[in-house]
């Protein structure tokens, strides 16, 4: 199984031109991907540097048939011709069985710029198993927002976990209250808007209060140790960034660690101001 991650800066590479069609072409060079999890996707915001106001997620929907596109914009707003949204998309091969569109925390911040996020939650059907897929993008303007958002993002991992370990009334009716298959294996990738020696990326990691929940561990650091975390943004891009960072992360749960078999960053392309990063599991 392999996945991407990739915010796409509206598909808008470092020459500044939007093209969906490079994004997926640049996504397939670097790894024959079963689910695509991508930040930054816009439809009807032709306000955007580059953009036509092209409905990204539909294009995405059509420029990968086969798989199961799901759209999670947190902007969602009154524009000419039609709504504007902005936010996360996934696309899966696998089938998709349950998904929540999670409203990440929004506090007020007097001074700071912001907009509404979310955190994207699939459950796909796969080959080990079901697996939770989060993809989300934090707050970038504000720290305090960035610490709701992690702990609601650890709330919601937690309570997922207790579900599929205490069980729940089964309901096989096929109806709204239809129980689909729960799993405590997860998957959190996303533009984390942190640094590697934030203490909000140690905090992601930390230990949970309830028995049998398991601990959510950076996949590189799994994989390479102290080895530093290649930079994932800022790599080509130097106008809008002064230096290289990394900031965009994959997380997996302690329990799912033993399939998590290689982890990589494409330094080379330059489809966005981000680099996509692939996992690998057996």
């Amino acid at each position: 199984m392999k996945l991407i991650s990739w915010n796409i800066q509206w598909a808008r590479g470092v020459d500044g031109v939007v093209s969906p069609e490079r994004i997926v072409e640049h996504a397939r060079r670097l790894g024959d991907f079963d689910v695509l999890c991508l930040q930054e996707v816009a439809a009807n915001f032709a306000t955007l540097p580059g953009s036509r106001g092209e409905d990204q997620f539909e294009d995405f929907a059509r420029l990968l048939p086969g798989f199961t596109p799901i759209a999670a914009p947190g902007v969602d707003v009154a524009g000419p011709g039609g709504r504007r949204r902005f936010g996360n998309m996934l696309l899966s091969r696998y089938p998709v069985l349950r998904v929540l569109r999670r409203q990440l925390p929004w506090p007020v911040e007097p001074g700071a710029i912001s907009m509404p996020r979310v955190l994207l939650e699939a459950t796909l059907d796969t080959p080990i198993g079901p697996l939770v897929v989060m993809t989300t993008h934090l707050e970038y303007h504000s720290a305090a927002q960035r610490r709701d958002q992690i702990e609601a993002l650890r709330h919601w991992h937690e309570e997922n976990c207790l579900r599929a370990l205490r069980g729940q009334v089964r309901d096989a009716s096929h109806s709204p209250y239809h129980a689909f298959p729960a799993s405590t294996r997860t998957l959190v990738t996303g533009d984390f808007n942190f640094r590697p020696e934030d203490p909000l990326h140690a905090r992601l990691g930390a230990p949970f209060d309830s028995s049998g929940v398991p601990a959510l561990a950076d996949a590189w650091r799994h994989l390479h140790g102290e080895r530093p975390h290649p930079h994932s943004a800022g790599v080509h891009d130097r106008e809008q960034w002064p230096e290289a960072f990394a900031c965009d992360f994959i997380f997996a749960s302690a329990d799912l660690l033993p399939q998590v078999r290689a982890f990589e960053v494409d330094g080379l392309t330059r489809a966005s101001d981000h680099q996509p990063l692939l996992l690998e599991l057996t």
